[in-house]
């Protein structure tokens, strides 16, 4: 059996038409869901890219980010952000032992940073560049009057400067695009289909990790049209990482619509992929998984990009489908807990292989049986905040034990009415658990902060 894992960051589960948005266009999701068993309560191991991508590649948890060290050359301060650590074994060792053609194709630039090893075991990686903050294009190209168009002008001079050079470096990228097959997602899967076409003789195990719907958000004119036709104002494809005061409502409406212009077209050449792998048969004999490391906010709370002490559902509540070669499950929904260290657990006892890889999660097969313990409640982390959910509550506080929010789900589903104060004895029992999942108080970093240079932008 082959394996295929497909990551699509910053895809919020609430921008996919099977998980109930009744506006979205996502039909290829929304087919492969019906294949697939749909994991409805999945959410990030921890947040952003990279944390998430650490317990991806070896199942183990990156959070509490105990031993988080700054990464030499790394613009990225975020708890957790680093290389794999020497002493962790990654599924794609295990699998090219084991004789798998081994192959990661993925314009997620934080993977090739000069401190990361994310490389490490594949056989063959195929790095797409020019993605966001990607050192590819000549910046010296790219006009100042043509960055100003894309920034709003009620920032301060640092939040500026920071969109201003993501934005100089993404147009100095993407300045020979011509047509839609120039696009950074239909690239990634025109080269995950040359892999497939080049290597589907034998075993294999394929990651492909595709960086859209992250910003900067520019689709083709007709993804955006199919949201916000005829819009005329200043279009912000970069969002501030803060309050979202700075945007008229016209100018909030336009950022969603290009988002979810980029989810659309992500989709549609998901779709060209999969579709070549049914013309070959490979699905036949391939367990796939798809899907997302986090969500984005796009205002629903005042902010907009990733905040990491705004941990609501649209940045923590992520898709998770997996469709089994011999049809188990499909179209079932499970409302079981589920995170990112499953996945590997999962695709090991799919294969068959027995490995002796240390391993924090659980097989998702198990998970969707009942037959593996339930999980009474999940944590994740973001920098120096931690998330908390069970059944009933969701609760977001600080790593020093600060509480923050918390919510009661059940009646309050998109996390707007704040309990702290009603519930404070909720409140205790909910961070004496986090402490037990932590094996102890969670650390903070803020000396180490403190002690950078403080002019790093930290995402």
């Amino acid at each position: 059996m082959n394996a295929i894992v497909v990551v699509i960051d910053s895809l919020r589960a609430d921008h996919v038409g099977c998980y109930g948005n009744p506006w979205i266009r996502t039909p290829t999701l929304d087919a492969l869901a019906k294949e697939s068993v749909v994991f409805t309560r999945a959410y990030p191991e921890s947040v952003p890219t990279i944390p998430m991508r650490r317990a991806l590649h070896t199942g183990l948890r990156t959070w509490p980010f105990r031993e988080w060290v700054p990464q030499r050359a790394e613009y990225v301060r975020v708890y957790g952000w680093q290389r794999i650590p020497e002493d962790q074994i990654t599924l794609a060792e295990v699998l090219n032992g084991e004789g798998y053609q081994t192959g990661l194709v993925t314009d997620t630039h934080p993977y090739f940073a000069a401190s990361m090893n994310f490389q490490r075991g594949f056989s063959q990686w195929r790095w797409v560049r020019g993605q966001q903050a990607d050192s590819y294009g000549p910046t010296s190209l790219v006009d100042q009057e043509r960055v100003d168009e894309f920034i709003p002008p009620d920032l301060g001079d640092i939040e500026r400067q920071i969109m201003g050079w993501i934005i100089r470096r993404h147009l100095a990228n993407q300045m020979d695009r011509n047509k839609e097959e120039d696009y950074q997602a239909p690239r990634v899967f025109a080269e995950a289909m040359r892999w497939l076409e080049q290597n589907h003789r034998t075993k294999f195990f394929l990651l492909i990790d595709c960086f859209d719907p992250h910003e900067p958000w520019d689709p083709p004119r007709e993804y955006v049209d199919m949201y916000d036709p005829g819009y005329r104002g200043r279009e912000i494809i970069v969002p501030r990482y803060g309050p979202s005061d700075y945007l008229s409502t016209a100018e909030l409406k336009h950022m969603r619509a290009l988002y979810a212009g980029e989810v659309t077209m992500v989709d549609r050449w998901l779709g060209a992929f999969l579709q070549l792998a049914r013309d070959m048969r490979l699905l036949e004999d391939s367990i796939l998984i798809v899907t997302s490391d986090h969500g984005v906010q796009l205002g629903e709370h005042g902010l907009t990009g990733k905040v990491s002490k705004g941990l609501w559902c649209e940045l923590m509540d992520v898709p998770l489908m997996v469709r089994w070669p011999d049809g188990r499950g499909a179209g079932t929904r499970i409302d079981a807990f589920a995170q990112h260290q499953d996945i590997v657990p999962t695709l090991l006892s799919a294969l068959k292989l027995e490995s002796s890889m240390p391993l924090d999660g659980a097989d998702l097969a198990q998970i969707a049986k009942g037959t593996a313990p339930a999980r009474e409640y999940v944590v994740s982390g973001f920098d120096d905040y931690v998330w908390y959910r069970d059944d009933r509550w969701v609760y977001i506080g600080q790593n020093d034990g600060t509480p923050l929010q918390l919510f009661d789900i059940q009646q309050d589903p998109l996390q707007m009415n704040d309990l702290l104060r009603t519930e404070q004895a909720r409140t205790r029992e909910v961070q004496e658990r986090i402490l037990r999942e932590a094996g102890g108080p969670i650390p903070s970093h803020r000396d180490k902060i403190r002690a950078l240079d403080a002019s790093w932008w930290r995402v």
